[in-house]
């Protein structure tokens, strides 16, 4: 590796430190189901979302919410103390298509029908209400 990309690698890891987050792979949903979860709460106060995703019925909503209890966890220990109540925001949350199994049917006449199944995977990164405000001064 050259030395401008290390640099910036190491940059880049340094920037990770500060950040809260939490990120769950290979999800077996498809990455538009898992969207409209997320849209739910994008931008949320995380102990308001968590409670939009107790009480959504949508499948992908018990997933989102144990990896939003995870990236609060992770918030508290990197700053040694427990989150209050609004504290935290989840500041960005995002869907990426993960790689797709593709699988074949059997259809009549001898034809194949393609099967996709897809999957995602979903980052949050949760951070402080303060934070927010003063970047955006």
């Amino acid at each position: 590796m050259g030395v401008r990309k290390r640099l910036s690698a190491e940059a880049r890891k340094e920037e990770q430190k500060s950040v809260a987050f939490a990120r769950l792979t290979n999800v077996p949903t498809s990455p538009r189901k898992m969207r409209l979860v997320a849209d739910m709460v994008r931008g949320k106060e995380v102990f308001r979302a968590l409670g939009i995703l107790k009480f959504s019925n949508k499948e992908a909503a018990a997933r989102v919410e144990k990896l939003l209890r995870s990236a609060i966890a992770n918030w508290e220990e990197k700053n040694e103390r427990k989150a209050e109540s609004g504290e935290l925001y989840i500041s960005t949350i995002y869907v990426d298509c993960a790689p797709m199994l593709k699988r074949m049917r059997p259809a009549p006449q001898g034809r194949g029908y393609r099967i996709r199944k897809r999957a995602n995977h979903v980052t949050i990164i949760v951070d402080t209400i303060d934070n927010a405000k003063t970047t955006e001064a």
